[in-house]
């Protein structure tokens, strides 16, 4: 004859730790919470610092124009005030840099504009990015 199943079978004593009391189910909520409010603290950190960021680029394409040419197109976010210089560079298909431009963005009406610069290069260059920008003055 089998004997009825208790669904509340009792673990043996020591084999999964010690049991939980109040005291450390609070522990364990409080570290919780605790992680918690750092993950926010760090993802707002990092937030605030890609808003602090006075200017950002975004490449758009390139297109290669020969050997000896490429142009590149590129998005800058800055202050509708301020100035910046960007430097291009046209890369070979080693990752050499066969040419390097710096072009300079003045102030205008929108806080995003679109640009391209042509760049000479000394050989055939097979992609084409932005590699720096940085504000260098302010209108008033």
């Amino acid at each position: 004859m089998d004997e009825p199943v208790d669904d509340a079978v009792a673990v043996p004593r020591g084999r999964y730790g010690r049991p939980p009391t109040r005291a450390r189910r609070r522990q364990v909520r409080l570290a919780l919470a605790g992680l918690i409010v750092a993950a926010i603290a760090v993802i707002a950190w990092v937030g605030s610092g890609v808003l602090r960021d006075p200017v950002q680029w975004t490449p758009v394409g390139y297109d290669v124009k020969g050997p000896d040419r490429i142009d590149v197109t590129f998005d800058v976010t800055k202050a509708p005030t301020s100035t910046v210089r960007c430097t291009v560079v046209a890369l070979s298909s080693g990752f050499t840099e066969v040419g390097v431009k710096t072009v300079t963005i003045g102030p205008a009406a929108q806080s995003s504009q679109r640009y391209t610069a042509t760049l000479s290069t000394q050989e055939l260059a097979v992609t084409g990015e932005v590699s720096t920008c940085a504000i260098v003055g302010s209108g008033g």
